[in-house]
């Protein structure tokens, strides 16, 4: 049997965040398909956007029809959502067995942010599907998406009632009813979903806050990149300071400004603008500079200075993620040159001279830009209702346009 490395689907709008499920459906864990589910979310300029879950095509595709005439997703179901959702998760593999003072083990938690940070149930019925007769079409499958919380608070640093404009999150893995969220108003929020409540707020920067991840593991610590340009690392046990991990390099040759700055300011640098941690070993993480074709790979043991930095784009980077294998490969997209490329990386020493990596292991160049990318959890194969099959690992998927594509690793 012909196996596929290739799935896709169209949206009806173009896409900007999205994420694989960590975890089949609850109690459909030797159902393989429920294990393909993705979570979009549209970026249109106006307050109509929408998020979605998409999963793949099943018996509703009656035996008779071509194949071959549909994609290989469909819509399961979709909300509204108001303003872009500038990112959105899947909960964690770990909320399945977290005791949730308010949530039924039936279902499936997202979340999302943009003006707020808003939590969704998901609820998926298959049990018909599940049981039925060769060449009969099965009852139809329920999908339900609701909204069960938004959480907007009043921010440390302006006087308006709501929250300023929030631009990502880390769902802590540890224990998922925790969510750090990052905000162009320079603050971070951890939130408890579970009770609905603020933990703490906190200034992390001297500008906009565009990113934020929780040390794997930990419950205490979690790391921010910013317009300033800076990585900084937080202790919710000590929050009088923070350690400055990353600095962007000050440019050379600026013009002195119009206006008097105190004489200890520092020049205009590059905003860092996402990061993520190395899941094997979280003393690295990796980084990009807005409008910039490299990455780079820090270790927290020697802050400062790059280890490695990867130099396989020829243009801007917009998304990296890393995967969850033994030896994770991280994967990284740009958007006028648009590629996918994926390197895995040997952990250097810390005190051994930055490594520059040229060239990835595998690289998909798609036909539009590159906005965002997910990666997929360790799936087993299965046979697809189009006669092909799909092999046991992990997959990426790209959002380019409205294109979705799941290319198989």
């Amino acid at each position: 049997m012909t196996q596929t490395t290739y799935l896709q689907y169209e949206a009806p709008w173009p896409v900007h965040s999205l994420d694989w499920c960590k975890t089949p459906a609850p109690g459909q864990h030797l159902w393989a398909r429920s294990a393909y589910r993705l979570g979009i979310a549209s970026f249109v300029e106006n307050y109509n956007n929408r998020i979605a879950v998409v999963g793949l095509q099943d018996e509703r595709v009656l035996v008779e029809d071509d194949y071959t005439d549909y994609p290989d997703f469909a819509t399961l179901c979709e909300v509204a959502h108001g303003y872009p959702a500038t990112s959105l998760q899947w909960q964690p593999a770990s909320a399945a067995s977290h005791a949730w003072s308010n949530k039924s083990p039936s279902t499936e938690l997202l979340a999302t942010t943009g003006d707020a940070l808003r939590i969704w149930e998901y609820v998926s019925d298959t049990g018909s599907q599940m049981s039925g007769y060769v060449g009969r079409q099965s009852a139809p499958v329920t999908h339900n998406l609701s909204l069960k919380t938004a959480l907007s608070g009043q921010s440390k640093v302006q006087n308006q009632s709501t929250g300023a404009p929030l631009t990502n999150f880390s769902w802590n893995e540890k224990v998922p009813s925790l969510i750090v969220t990052s905000s162009i108003d320079t603050t971070c929020t951890v939130w408890n979903i579970d009770t609905a409540a603020a933990v703490t707020q906190l200034i992390a920067h001297d500008r906009e806050v565009y990113d934020v991840a929780w040390l794997p593991n930990s419950t205490d610590i979690f790391v921010s990149v910013g317009a300033d340009g800076s990585l900084r690392a937080f202790d919710l046990r000590s929050l009088e300071h923070s350690t400055i991990l990353y600095e962007t390099p000050a440019p050379k040759n600026v013009p002195v400004p119009s206006v008097s700055p105190s004489a200890s300011a520092r020049p205009p640098t590059s905003p860092l603008l996402r990061i993520a941690f190395n899941p094997s070993d979280s003393n690295y993480m990796s980084t990009f500079h807005m409008d910039g074709s490299e990455v780079q790979i820090l270790d927290m043991r020697s802050p400062g200075q790059p280890v490695i930095e990867l130099k396989a784009h020829h243009a801007p980077i917009n998304a990296l993620g890393w995967g969850s294998a033994e030896r994770p490969l991280l994967a990284t997209a740009s958007g006028t040159s648009p590629r996918s490329a994926g390197s895995r990386l040997n952990s250097p020493r810390p005190d051994v001279k930055k490594r520059v990596v040229t060239e990835p292991v595998m690289a998909y160049t798609a036909p539009s830009p590159i906005t965002n990318l997910a990666w997929s959890p360790l799936i087993k194969g299965m046979t697809m209702n189009s006669g092909f099959s799909t092999g046991t690992g992990e997959w990426v998927a790209i959002a380019s346009g409205k294109s979705i594509r799941a290319l198989k690793v």
